[in-house]
């Protein structure tokens, strides 16, 4: 530290001879040819340093900087004004004029920045302001006509061409007009005494919002970011008299970002521009309050970014979080102070509404780039990347975070925030029932599924903030949705909503009873939801007084199901049975005396089932299950008490409900997110460590059909095919770690100490499939006879790409002995998968940790000059006729063989 204060003060100390220098080179003649708009770009780079480094070193030599901004900006307005007299210019005049620029460009950005508050008395920069405003706009340098002559002049040339020149200078010019225009409300502020200021304010801004269309056309899509800011300006002020002019600029703009899109280094600061122009505050209200062609245009807008966000992941979350920060923290300057930013909020709650729900379904080589960036983002510090790289929040779930902290900040007592809340209930009511209509049976995992599970995770968030008499009316509506064919995630957050609302208010009672009152072709999909919520009675119970006729009501209702001919409604009846009986014999209701023998041995025969083949196990399995062991719907959800809820809605929950691992949202994501703040007092925090610890079951809540071909006797429920992802269980989700070595930054893979040496086979099918092999069971390498063999097709369509996660060595044939030698020195065993006389049952071998497996050629074998090399032979028993094995399938089995003792030894040892 004190070296480098001492190199600190050795630079301060000449500071105005290097001023001095960067003034002389940036205003005079020095500047003349292409080559030396290099040179002026690191002399005004060097400018903001200097401040900086004053300021924090030497602040008394910030009189020195003010002079020397004030002589910049003075003769650079002198270059600028002065007329060339002759017809072609010359090229020492033209670059002067562009470092003129480039300098007042300069120092608008300094001025706008943070150093401005240091700047203030700056006595040169309202001649600046003067001169911005009344220059002509899109001012273009005109090519001189011997520019590629050679001459004593022109000492270099570089690729810059004039246009990229032209294009510089037109940029230049809209930088430091954004900084007049974040200066004054109007261009004519100021100057109103001025007799040139004929036109007035709004004219004024019209004719400069036609000058920004135009600096679009011609601007390259790269440098058009000051325009968009100043669009931003403008665009408020002009939106109530200029509509069909602001519709244009949004046309325009709209086709410049969409054109940038794959653009990765320009798009997003563009991105965040565009949309601070569009999504203002004030043009978002006056386009709402006239219901006019800007409200249609802003909401096909909307649209169409959310659609670009399937494509290019991130370009959600901008919007999103620039809408939810103007609507719940509106800055009051001179423009938002005149709205309720949140009434914006209502005018465009279909932006929310399409956040709580959005998310792709990625095909599998974008899931995969998905799961890496994960998972390079969960190793936070320990990995470079994180370090180096912005932290974007650009992640699809960042979308739903951020729109679920939105509606966290909002409060019931407040109106505007209570209608809002209900308006975005229904809209998400709305939406599943649209999802329903459209897809009666939907697959677990697919985008229809996900869907209706963001949607009920949401309205689960929106509960305990909605009053009773909206829940009143739309109660009907969450019970209809129990009635729908849904997948076991979706069942579980109906039920839980329902609990929970009859819990808060038991007076709904009879409107749940009237559920089990519809015929039994509506029911046979639905009543084991239903069952499910009277298998929690005990909590809907618990804020009345008056159990008994609620219990005489339930148990009426649940006798009936326990007689179903269907196998899971007795299952999911019995189980309620079990629960209210209980009630009934704590509270000792009289009514029941008579029903207790056969009530309670009705239970007696289900605990003590025999020979009912998986009837037994069955019963067992769904008093186990999660939702009616562990979860308890109260405890697990207590908004005023903790945040745990949302840990558990957005995690847990799906995770013991099996939804792929994707729509997992993890507690270190919710802690991340911090664009919309929440109160200090408000903590993230993980489920209860009794649900939290559980695995997924093997029971799946079914709603079964009456007509359905199940019986009694019915075997296990139907398995699916689950793809593993390595790398995901192989640690755990929340806290992700991991071992790199060498080139196996594989992910998830295992420090394994096998090599597999393939250098004999010349099929590139046998080549692919161990490749493959190798990988999956974490071989260290696989050794192969020439490299070249990874770019044959065969092999790739065999490998399916395990030769990007598996380290391949190239030794040839010829150096087979060396290579051996070298690795028996290095403490491997060298084994040979060959029949010979001395060789091992496979059966019998056990190996050591180091092994080398050296395979044959699959004609010949291993050849003898290098079988007295290895230090023992393995063959594989056989039975057959046929004399051997393919040499992929041999080595196949003697790595897993490997595999499976090692993994074997692992244990023995934890």
């Amino acid at each position: 530290d004190e070296v480098l204060l001492f190199i600190w003060k050795s630079l301060v100390t000449p500071v105005e001879s290097i001023l001095e220098f960067v003034l002389r080179r940036l205003t005079t003649n020095e500047l003349c040819t292409v080559g030396d708009l290099e040179r002026c770009d690191l002399y005004l780079a060097l400018i903001p340093e200097i401040m900086n480094l004053c300021l924090k070193i030497n602040w008394k030599k910030m009189p020195s900087i003010k002079t020397f901004l004030s002589s910049l900006i003075n003769a650079s307005i002198r270059n600028l004004q002065e007329r060339n007299s002759e017809k072609e210019p010359k090229v020492k005049e033209q670059i002067r004029k562009v470092a003129s620029m480039a300098s007042l460009a300069a120092v608008c950005e300094i001025m706008d920045g943070r150093l401005a508050g240091h700047l203030e008395s700056l006595p040169s920069v309202d001649a600046l302001k003067k001169f911005i405003s009344f220059a002509e706009f899109n001012e273009v340098l005109k090519k001189p006509s011997y520019i590629e002559e050679k001459n004593s002049l022109c000492e270099e040339t570089t690729s810059q061409g004039w246009g990229k020149i032209v294009a510089r200078y037109v940029r230049d010019q809209w930088i430091c007009l954004r900084f007049v225009l974040n200066s004054f409300a109007t261009l004519a502020q100021g100057y109103e005494e001025t007799s040139a200021m004929s036109l007035s304010a709004v004219e004024r801004s019209k004719e400069i919002l036609q000058s920004a269309l135009e600096a679009l056309s011609i601007l390259p899509s790269d440098q058009v970011l000051p325009v968009f800011d100043c669009m931003k300006v403008l665009v408020p002020k002009l939106l109530d008299s200029s509509e069909v002019l602001c519709i244009e600029a949004f046309d325009l703009a709209w086709k410049i970002i969409s054109s940038l899109s794959n653009t990765q280094l320009v798009f997003w600061a563009n991105l965040k521009a565009f949309v601070q122009f569009i999504f203002d505050t004030e043009v978002l209200a006056v386009a709402a309050r006239t219901k006019g062609q800007a409200y249609t245009k802003i909401k096909e807008i909307i649209f169409k970014l959310i659609d670009l966000s399937t494509t290019k992941t991130g370009v959600f979350n901008v919007v999103l979080s620039h809408c939810c920060q103007s609507w719940i923290f509106p800055t009051l300057d001179e423009r938002s102070a005149l709205t309720n930013g949140f009434l914006n909020a209502g005018n465009y709650s279909e932006l929310i509404t399409e956040a709580c729900v959005f998310g792709t379904v990625f095909r599998r080589d974008q899931r995969h780039i998905q799961d890496v960036h994960a998972f390079i983002e969960n190793l936070g510090e320990k990995c470079a990347a994180n370090v180096v790289t912005e932290r974007a929040n650009r992640d699809d779930h960042y979308v739903r975070i951020c729109a679920v902290k939105f509606l966290c900040l909002l409060d019931g007592s407040n109106i505007l925030h209570k209608t809002f809340m209900e308006d975005i209930f229904i809209k998400l009511l709305d939406k599943d029932e649209l999802v329903s209509r459209c897809r009666t049976r939907y697959y677990a995992n697919s985008l229809q599924h996900r869907i209706k599970n963001r949607v009920w995770q949401t309205l689960l968030v929106l509960l305990p903030k909605l009053d009773q008499n909206f829940l009143c009316g739309t109660l009907d509506r969450v019970f209809q949705a129990g009635f729908s064919n849904n997948q076991a995630s979706v069942k579980y957050f109906i039920e839980w909503i329902v609990i929970l609302s009859l819990h808060k208010y038991p007076q709904f009672l009879d409107k749940f009873w009237d559920c089990f009152c519809y015929d039994e072709e509506k029911l046979k999909k639905s009543i084991c939801t239903f069952l499910s919520v009277l298998a929690h009675f005990d909590i809907i119970l618990q804020n009345t007084s008056e159990k008994k006729p609620a219990l005489k009501k339930a148990l009426i209702v649940v006798l009936q199901w326990c007689f179903s001919h269907n196998f899971s409604v007795r299952l999911y009846a019995l189980v309620a049975l079990k629960k209210i009986w209980g009630m009934c014999r704590m509270l000792h209701v009289e009514e029941f005396e008579a029903l207790t023998p056969v009530i309670e041995s009705s239970l007696q025969q289900v605990e003590n089932m025999h020979g009912t083949g998986n009837a037994r196990r069955n019963w067992q399995r769904i008093q186990d299950h999660f939702f009616f062991a562990t979860f308890h719907p109260v405890e697990d959800y207590s908004l005023e008490a903790s945040p745990r809820p949302y840990c558990t809605i957005f995690y847990t929950l799906p995770r013991l409900s099996e939804l792929a691992e994707d729509e997992w949202i993890p507690l270190s994501k919710l802690d991340r997110f911090t664009d919309i703040p929440l109160p200090a007092a408000f903590q993230w925090c993980h489920s209860r460590t009794e649900l939290r610890d559980l695995k997924p079951s093997d029971w799946s809540q079914q709603d079964m059909g009456s007509h359905s071909a199940e019986a009694d006797s019915q075997t296990e429920w139907t398995d699916v095919q689950k793809k593993i992802i390595p790398w995901k269980n192989s640690t755990p989700s929340l806290d992700l770690e991991m071992a790199f070595q060498d080139r196996a930054t594989k992910l998830g893979k295992s420090n394994s100490r096998l090599i597999v040496v393939a250098s004999l086979i010349d099929k590139p099918t046998n080549l692919g499939g161990l490749c493959r092999t190798s990988e999956i069971f974490g071989a260290s390498a696989l050794v192969v006879g020439s490299l070249h063999y990874i770019q044959d097709k065969q092999f790739q369509h065999l490998s399916v790409s395990a030769e990007q996660w598996l380290p391949l060595v190239e030794v040839k044939p010829s150096q087979l002995v060396d290579y051996l030698q070298q690795k028996k020195t290095e403490g491997y065993t060298i084994i040979g998968v060959e029949q010979t006389a001395k060789s091992f049952d496979l059966t019998e071998y056990c190996f050591p940790e180091k092994s080398l497996l050296l395979l044959g050629n699959e004609h010949e074998g291993i050849p003898a000059n290098l079988i007295h090399h290895l230090d023992v032979c393995v063959e594989i028993p056989q039975q057959g006729i046929i004399r051997s094995l393919n040499v992929h399938v041999s080595g196949a089995l003697l790595i897993w063989e490997y595999t499976r003792q090692q993994v074997i030894k692992q244990r023995q040892q934890q």
